[in-house]
């Protein structure tokens, strides 16, 4: 098994939780040690834990002869990496078939019940991030990203300079939740929009970024086709747009967008925690409606809008239900900060714990 996920997240954490022979292959003594020993490992019975197994391409090839040698015995191998399959290349060519592929995320609302929702949105799930100690916000998160721009974004392929990552990454913080517009953005960087979407693809195979791609039914009105772009963690956008405390944060202009994404990324990655994954779309018209989240979960079409208010008006639910039934949705949600939901098993409105709750139930 794989389990990949951003650096800091807890893979190392959770993996020495059960116990095995543990190697971090992102240093020389390691993957001799490793070397060493690999004929004796392979003749036991403990499984092997190998750390940002990415940085070491040599051990692949080894893998797939002692997986393919004994296809029957399982849970063999655990591999931890900072870097998505699609950065991975060793794991899709050389594992394909032969491993399941896990993600980690950064703590989810629903593991931080003690934590008021505010404080979670401004700091972002990483443990050491804010989670323990709230005064690390938000230097945490700048040391953070300025050790992916200069070791391991370049480590991993990228070959932009850290200053011009550095920008890459404030530009792309100051787009959150818009219409990706890769000329616009190549262009304050003095780079081409194919250079730019190339890039993009690193960060995004960071697990910094998400890009949500438009959902396009068979209509006769026009509509957005090109996706949107999230950042993944709130506490990592907060710092580089330079915010520090709720009060700041809730006196941005931006900040109906910073909430949008932190309620998709919460949806998206709850279900795909409890080992459903979906595949998460935008929708949008060119005169205007538009759904924030989209996916399909079991035999349903879900249809999810967000709003950084405590009391939606009913024009705004009747816009996002007109919305929805362009394409076709039979289960909606509008995700605000109300407190109590009103849901009648196919629309309705909730917080986003209970919206959380809801689709758990959805997916059981």
């Amino acid at each position: 098994m794989a389990l990949v996920g951003p650096r800091q997240s807890g893979k190392t954490t959770l993996a020495r939780s059960f116990g095995g022979e543990y190697f971090d292959l992102e240093q020389p003594a390691e993957r001799v040690r490793l070397d060493l020993r690999w004929d004796e490992l392979m003749a036991g019975r403990r499984f092997v834990v190998l750390d940002e197994a990415q940085a070491w391409p040599e051990v692949f090839p080894r893998l797939r002869g002692a997986i393919d040698d004994d296809r029957r015995r399982r849970g063999r191998f655990l591999l931890l990496g900072s870097v998505s399959p699609a950065l991975m290349r060793q794991v899709s060519e050389s594992l394909a078939g032969r491993l399941a592929v896990l993600e980690l995320a950064p703590l989810l609302v629903a593991e931080l019940d003690d934590t008021p929702l505010r404080d979670r949105w401004l700091r972002g799930g990483f443990p050491d991030g804010g989670v323990s100690v709230p005064k690390q916000f938000p230097a945490w998160q700048l040391d953070y990203l300025t050790l992916l721009a200069q070791r391991d974004l370049p480590g991993w392929g990228l070959p932009a300079k850290p200053q011009m990552t550095d920008r890459l990454l404030r530009m792309t913080a100051a787009v959150h939740g818009q219409i990706w517009n890769a000329s616009q953005v190549g262009q304050s960087l003095g780079i081409t929009y194919h250079t730019v979407n190339s890039y993009l693809d690193f960060l995004e195979g960071a697990f910094l970024v998400r890009r949500l791609q438009p959902w396009l039914p068979n209509l006769k009105k026009r509509l957005v086709r090109s996706p949107r772009v999230y950042w993944r963690d709130a506490g990592l956008l907060h710092a580089l747009l330079g915010v520090r405390t709720v009060d700041d944060l809730l006196h941005q202009p931006w900040v109906g967008a910073s909430w949008e994404g932190f309620v998709i990324g919460q949806i998206v990655e709850a279900i795909a925690a409890r080992g459903s994954p979906i595949v998460p779309h935008y929708f949008r018209t060119s005169d205007g409606y538009e759904v924030d989240l989209v996916f399909k979960l079991g035999r349903h079409l879900w249809a999810i809008e967000s709003k950084l208010t405590s009391s939606p008006a009913p024009q705004e639910f009747e816009r996002f239900n007109a919305a929805a039934d362009l394409i076709g949705a039979d289960r909606r949600l509008l995700v605000a900060q109300v407190k109590s939901t009103v849901f009648n098993g196919e629309r309705g409105i909730a917080s986003l714990p209970e919206a959380l709750r809801l689709l758990e139930k959805a997916g059981a």
